[in-house]
C-alpha cells in the first residue's frame, strides 16, 4: 500500500526521517488500511488541534512523540496485537514502544509513547497525562468528529482526501468486535471500550451490576 497525495497535502513529516518513515512503513505492512489511514490522519488532526490551541511544535511538545504515538495508536488491532494477551491498546502501546526501542529512541519518549497509546480511548484522563497524551487522543477524536468544530470543512477534506477515509467507522468497530467475541475477556475487560462495542451487539451484562445482588 502506498500514500497518496492527490490532495496537495504537504507531507513532510511522513519522510523528514528515517525513523518516520520506518515507522509509516511497520503501520502499512502490519495493520488494515482503514485503520493505517486513520492513524495517519490522527497525526495531521492532532497538529491541527496544536495549532488551535497555539501551541509551539518542539516546544510546548515533543512532535516526534506526538507522531509516534497518533501513527502508532492503533497497532494494538492488527492480527500481532491480537496475539497478545492485553486489551488492544494496551497491547499496541507495548508493539510501539518495543518498534521505538529497536530504533533507539530515548526510554523517556517511549515512556510518554506508552502513556498516549495506551490511554488514548480514556478521555478526562489524557489530559492528566502530558500535553502529548492530550493531543494524540484529541487527533484520534477529531478524525470522527469529537470536538472539531474548530476546523472547517475544508481544511479536514484535505487530510481525508490525503488518506481516504475507507469507512473506518464501520471499519474499526467491527475489528474491536471480533477481537472481543474472539478473546474474552482479555481483549474486552468490563468498561473497557472494547466492552462498549461488544456490549452494544450483544447487550448489557447484567451479572456485572453485583455478583451479591442489590441488597
Amino acid at each position: 500500500m502506498t500514500i497518496s497525495n492527490a490532495s496537495g497535502l504537504s507531507l513532510p513529516d511522513l519522510a523528514s526521517s528515517p525513523l518516520r518513515q520506518a515507522v509509516v512503513e511497520h503501520v502499512l505492512e502490519l495493520e488494515a488500511p482503514s485503520i493505517a489511514h486513520h492513524s495517519l490522519r490522527s497525526y495531521f488532526f492532532a497538529l491541527k488541534v496544536a495549532d488551535f490551541r497555539r501551541l509551539r511544535r518542539d516546544v510546548d511538545y515533543d512532535d516526534d512523540a506526538l507522531f509516534f504515538a497518533a501513527v502508532l495508536h492503533d497497532l494494538g488491532l492488527s492480527d500481532q496485537g491480537e496475539a497478545r494477551p492485553d486489551r488492544f491498546e494496551v497491547a499496541g502501546a507495548d508493539m510501539a514502544v518495543e518498534l521505538l526501542a529497536r530504533h533507539g529512541v530515548p526510554s523517556e519518549v517511549r515512556d510518554v509513547v506508552w502513556d498516549a497509546i495506551a490511554l488514548h480511548t480514556s478521555p478526562g484522563i489524557t489530559q492528566r497525562r502530558g500535553i502529548v497524551c492530550d493531543l494524540a487522543s484529541a487527533g484520534t477524536g477529531v478524525d470522527f468528529g469529537y470536538e472539531s468544530d474548530f476546523l472547517s470543512d475544508e481544511e479536514a477534506a484535505v487530510i481525508n482526501e490525503a488518506f481516504p477515509r475507507l469507512d473506518i467507522n464501520t471499519a474499526i468497530g467491527q475489528l474491536i468486535i471480533e477481537q472481543a467475541e474472539r478473546n474474552r475477556p482479555v481483549k474486552a475487560p468490563h468498561l473497557s471500550t472494547a466492552d462498549y462495542f461488544y456490549r452494544s451487539v450483544h447487550g448489557f451484562d447484567l451479572s456485572f451490576v453485583s455478583r451479591w445482588g442489590a441488597v
